[in-house]
């Protein structure tokens, strides 16, 4: 089964080459035969019910400084490909929230990876409090009387904005430090969102376990370790990568998780524990591939590409059973 796949994304030229996932899996399309295009986000256009896209067509190899070879831009009409990868890092802001809007114009003829809808459903910090038995003890406010209550019960906390991304913004504070009342000033200024105030957790000097759910099945983990003085795991912010085994607890909240994620068609899917608690649940650009491949002697993206592919193929025979049905006589 050839696919024609439309690649969503970053600027593919300034991409983490040893790291990033997209850039794995689109390989491993490749070498199944699939097409590839190649698009900005913001090179989305809807007119009239028809969205479009700018986009390239797209040859890559694994070879650095010549990762890829883009062919020139043309007007792709998104409603003729097989499958969208929805594949642009965050921030999740009003420009991610819209093309989430836009690409579920072309659905559901179109597989796209993971459900635009779902995804805009689903941010990160946001998602998981649906799960509050999993979670550390969190609060999410703008009120200032709020996240001191909760410093003074939990003394050691982490501030930390909203809708982040890569460790951004990540602060811990401890009962002692007088820096909280300038740090709310300066979230404040940046935006009108609240942020989310968690109990700090010690087992992050050990690392933050990402898991890579496929389909809503645990593939592989990686811990991030985080550098000496350092609070932030993320690799974005200088966290390096330790190979990871899953635990009962990991399982448990894999089960845990795994069904919501199938039926809201969260194909690929990163999770984020420290210690026993869970943290995060990434639905947006989930990484983690490359560096589970490394220390596991792996290739996760070959079990992506085929439940990418098996979804393909079930959407479309659901697709034939209905045009046979519109068409038999009463």
């Amino acid at each position: 089964m050839s696919l024609t796949i439309a690649i969503q994304m970053d600027p593919i030229e300034a991409i983490d080459f040893d790291g990033d996932s997209t850039f794995v899996l689109a390989l491993e399309a490749q070498r199944r035969g699939h097409r590839l295009f190649y698009y900005l986000p913001q090179h989305l256009s809807f007119r009239q019910g028809r969205l479009t896209a700018r986009a390239r067509s797209l040859k890559l190899e694994y070879r650095r400084g010549a990762h890829f070879a883009a062919g020139d831009p043309f007007v792709l009409d998104l409603a003729g490909v097989d499958v969208v990868l929805m594949r642009q890092d965050p921030p999740f802001d009003m420009a991610y929230i819209t093309a989430t809007h836009l690409l579920e114009h072309i659905q559901p003829a179109v597989l796209v990876v993971n459900d635009p809808a779902q995804v805009r459903n689903a941010p990160e910090k946001l998602f998981v409090t649906h799960f509050p038995d999993l979670m550390p003890p969190t609060l999410i406010t703008s009120d200032r009387a709020e996240i001191e209550a909760f410093r003074a019960e939990f003394e050691d906390i982490i501030v930390k904005p909203l809708y982040g991304a890569g460790g951004s913004g990540v602060f811990r504070l401890k009962t002692d430090d007088e820096n909280l009342g300038s740090l709310l000033d300066l979230f404040t200024e940046r935006s009108r969102e609240p942020v989310i105030v968690q109990k700090y957790l010690p087992e992050i000097r050990q690392g933050d376990k990402r898991i890579i759910l496929i389909e809503g099945e645990p593939v592989g983990a990686v811990a991030r370790v985080p550098q000496t003085r350092e609070v932030r795991a993320n690799f974005h912010a200088g966290g390096s990568a330790r190979r990871a085994v899953l635990n009962d607890r990991d399982r448990e909240v894999c089960a845990a998780l795994g069904p919501v994620l199938r039926r809201n068609g969260l194909v690929f899917v990163g999770i984020d524990m420290i210690g026993d608690w869970l943290t995060e649940i990434n639905v947006t650009s989930p990484t983690g591939i490359q560096q589970i491949n490394r220390l596991d002697g792996v290739a996760l993206e070959a079990r992506l590409m085929d439940a990418i592919e098996a979804r393909r193929a079930a959407q479309t025979t659901a697709s034939s059973s209905q045009s046979q049905l519109a068409q038999s006589p009463d």
